[in-house]
């Protein structure tokens, strides 16, 4: 599955382009080493078949690439945290 990501001053997104459909992680950045990720969203035909885990998976290697720790605003990406703690060292709250 190819994910993307694209950045903006304030933040970015994380695409999965799948079957003609777009299912997207958004974040904000609060400082430098800080993203708030706020919003995952994947439509009904994507459901099932991993795509929100893939792109949590996704933000989660990117933070640790980067350098920078995940405020789990969202309530997607907050239980998936709380489902794998091996990610507890990039999720700050």
């Amino acid at each position: 599955m190819q994910i993307d990501r694209e950045t903006t001053a304030s933040g970015g997104i994380y695409i999965a382009d799948i079957e003609g459909h777009r299912a997207e992680m958004t974040y904000s950045r609060a400082s430098p080493h800080l993203i708030i990720i706020d919003h995952t969203g994947v439509p009904d035909a994507l459901r099932g078949k991993g795509v929100g885990q893939a792109l949590a998976n996704f933000a989660v290697e990117d933070a640790r690439s980067g350098g920078w720790k995940i405020i789990p605003l969202c309530p997607f990406f907050k239980a998936q945290a709380m489902r794998h703690p091996e990610w507890q060292d990039v999720i700050n709250g």
